[in-house]
């Protein structure tokens, strides 16, 4: 079922993006060789609860999943899509790319972001699949307006990106967000324009495109969270949790 939020929740969603955007961005700065994924999580997990929020994403169990996330940042490294697991023993080097991907719930409400961000030096390859993925998210952001349909936002993504060659991640896709960390819809990041549920004022969506530097089929790690790339290729990930509006549509996720 769609929620559409009265101005009052909207309110404390969008209080709740600015503090995750806020999180999210200080983390991002602490990227660098030789930091473990684990020291970002626990770094992002103090930010959060020093301000009286809850990381979303720990011990948050989704139907289907055998156990909960035992973590508050998800960290996805080169060819980790999402979900990415931090570890003490998983030292980040130059070249890396790094996906962080955060949930934050502020008096009981949520939002959800994610940034790519390289590692010291990485490869020209590597900072064109960064900013395509970035810009393929403002795209979608930008067919995100009332009137028009779920459909639109893939489609919108998949014609950017088809030119480019990368592979979009079709089992993995944005979503409602705001009473609880995913809500419907549905949001793909590849479609046919005109199709699927109507846009209206006051849904709140999280649009988050993920692109592979080759094939778009992933598989699924032993840990039963960690999604990467079936060819091993580097992967890129952003999302915004945005709102719905009667003219533009806002981005919550920001400072």
């Amino acid at each position: 079922m769609i929620i559409i939020k009265n101005n009052d929740e909207i309110a404390l969603i969008r209080e709740a993006g600015k503090r995750l955007a806020f999180v999210l961005y200080k983390t991002a700065e602490k990227v660098a060789p030789g930091i473990s994924t684990w020291e970002l999580d626990k770094y992002a997990e103090k930010l959060i609860t020093e301000m009286g929020d809850y990381p979303a994403f720990l011990n948050y169990k989704p139907d289907g999943a055998s156990y909960a996330y035992p973590a508050s940042l998800c960290v996805s490294v080169n060819d980790e899509v999402v979900h990415g697991i931090p570890k003490k023993d998983k030292i980040l080097k130059v070249g890396d790319i790094i996906s962080l991907d955060l949930g934050l719930r502020h008096k009981g409400y949520f939002a959800d972001m994610a940034i790519t961000v390289p590692v010291g030096g990485v490869s020209a390859a590597s900072l064109k699949l960064i900013k395509t993925t970035e810009k393929s998210l403002q795209v979608g952001i930008e067919a995100a307006r009332a009137g028009n349909k779920i459909g639109d936002i893939g489609h919108a993504i998949e014609s950017f990106v088809r030119p480019h060659k990368y592979g979009i991640v079709e089992v993995l896709a944005g979503h409602g967000v705001g009473k609880a960390i995913h809500e419907d819809p549905f949001i793909p990041n590849f479609g046919k324009a005109g199709t699927g549920t109507k846009l209206v004022p006051g849904m709140v969506i999280a649009i988050e495109p993920m692109l592979n530097n080759g094939t778009k089929h992933v598989t699924l790690d032993d840990d039963d969270w960690t999604f990467r790339t079936a060819d091993r290729k580097k992967s890129a990930h952003f999302e915004h949790t945005i709102l719905i509006t009667n003219g533009d549509p806002e981005i919550l996720t920001r400072i």
